[in-house]
Parts: C-alpha cells; structure tokens; sequence
C-alpha cells in the first residue's frame, strides 16, 4: 500500500481528498437532514446501516450510531474494491468512507419538514450528487458503488441503473421490517439518487474523436503516453483545399478525458482538425481507469 501511496501525484491526491469532503459533507447532509428526521431509508448500504440502527435500538435497547454501522457495512466491499477494481480507487474509498463516517457522526440532525415525501426527493437528489461528483472525480462512496462499478466494469451497464437493482432489495428489507410505507418513499429516493448520479457521472460516456492532421506521430504518442488509448492511424489522406498530404487518426476517450485531450491537441498540434462524436457505442476491449 505504502508504494501505491508514493507513486500518487500531489495535485492528484489533493483533487480527490477535496472530493471526498464534498461527497461525505453531502452524504452527512441528506442523511441528518432529510432521511432520518423524515424516517426515510436510504439506498445501498447508507439505508442497511440506518436499518441495522434501527433494530440495534429496538433490539439491544442501544442505539449504534449510523456512522459506525456505515463503516462496518463497507469493510468487506473494501477488500473487494481492493482485489477487483484497484488499489489506487480502494484507497481513495477508504478515505471517503472514513471522512463520510466522520461527518455523519459530527453534523447533528437538523428537522427541515417531517413530510417524508419531501425528505425522500430532496435527499435523494442531495445523495445523488454527492456519489455523482465522487464517481466523476475517480472515486467511489463505497456500500454497493464497488458493486456497481465491478459490474459495470464487465457488462458496460450504468451505475445508477445497477445500483437501482441492488438498492430495490435492500429497501425491500426495510418495508418488511417497519411497514411497507418506508419502501416506498424509500424507493422515491433510490429513484431520484439514481437519477442525478447519472445525470452527474459523465465518466462512462464515451466519445470518439477524429483527428485530421500533419504530426500523427506526436498525437499519438501523447495519447498512448497521457491518456492510455489507442489510435487508429488512417494514412495517404490529402486536403480539399490545400492538396497537403495528411494523416487521419481515430481514438475513443471518455467525456472525463475530454478536457486533457484538448490540452494534447493544443500541445501536439494547435492546427489540426478534430471532430469529436458523442455517446458512441464501443465493442470490444476499451479500459476505463478508475484511478
């Protein structure tokens, strides 16, 4: 661990801790805000951790805080992360999880509106955004997201469509538990988290880029060397106009990879012609880095 650690770039390391205090400020909000003054019951396994809670009190006579259900619940999805996903991503996790926990613990409840409905929209989409940011910024919220993104990783499936099936089962749990009235705003709430978490994770989508130019050996070494991807080289191209011998080279990046391929193109080739097609389907092998 110490040498995946080291190898971390400082900018690097702090983009994703700042997004790790936004996704756990965010996930101590909807949860102290909304979900438990409204008795609502969260997806993944915020929603298990705010369920075994529940039966610790009812139970044990003695309430175990959230967060430190939250974190239990995350230990052995962490060892998962750890062999499947990367140990990179699982590091990450593991400090959103414990600095999600943190905040959880630290931000006292805060009683908006007792509507349930209401406290089910309005956490969900504040969830949802939080596990949204995080997913773009390259690192997971932990609880069923290492789940999703280890499917999503072999079938290409969304997240949010993914972490749907697995929180429908959980929240089921709770409406059998306590009254199949908590499943439903439940379900209101898995469904607008699952929602904007698409409307936020951008990383997926994919893009192909088509590039007209003069120095294809500059471009793609760029691209083999900064963004990893693979180039398709189309040679003995000639200009409509200038007659000029050129080169077509075509590549697919991810919408998160956007912004330093223009930095590439500017760098490589500030003349080049480049057009770039959006959600495009991809067969075959593509990696995704969730570094």
């Amino acid at each position: 661990m110490m040498n995946v650690i080291k190898n971390l770039s400082i900018e690097k390391l702090m983009y994703k801790l700042s997004a790790s205090v936004v996704y756990a400020i965010l996930s101590a909000v909807a949860l102290n805000f909304f979900f438990q003054p409204g008795h609502v019951y969260s997806s993944g396994i915020t929603g298990l951790a705010q369920i075994f809670t529940t039966l610790s009190s009812k139970l044990l006579e003695h309430n175990i805080p959230v967060s430190i259900t939250l974190y239990l619940l995350n230990l052995p999805l962490l060892i998962l992360a750890w062999l499947k996903i990367g140990k990179r991503f699982t590091i990450y996790t593991v400090i959103t999880v414990t600095l999600s926990s943190i905040f959880i613990h630290i931000i006292p409840e805060y009683t908006m509106t007792t509507d349930p409905i209401i406290n089910a929209i309005f956490g969900g989409a504040v969830m949802g955004a939080g596990i949204g940011y995080a997913l773009r910024s390259g690192i997971s919220s932990g609880g069923t997201d290492i789940v999703s993104l280890y499917i999503r990783k072999k079938t290409g499936r969304q997240v949010g469509h993914i972490s749907l099936l697995f929180n429908g089962i959980i929240v089921m749990i709770a409406g059998v538990l306590f009254g199949w009235q908590y499943m439903f705003y439940s379900l209101l709430t898995i469904f607008v988290s699952s929602r904007v978490t698409d409307a936020i994770y951008t990383k997926q989508r994919k893009m192909q880029a088509t590039i007209i130019t003069q120095h294809p050996v500059e471009i793609t070494q760029a691209l083999h060397q900064q963004l990893h991807r693979g180039v398709t080289v189309v040679r003995s191209a000639e200009g409509g106009y200038t007659r000029a011998d050129m080169t077509i080279l075509i590549t697919i990046i991810t919408q998160a990879e956007y912004q330093e391929f223009k930095y590439i193109m500017k760098k490589t080739d500030p003349t080049a012609f480049v057009s770039i097609a959006e959600n495009v389907k991809v067969l075959g092998r593509f990696v995704e880095d969730d570094n």
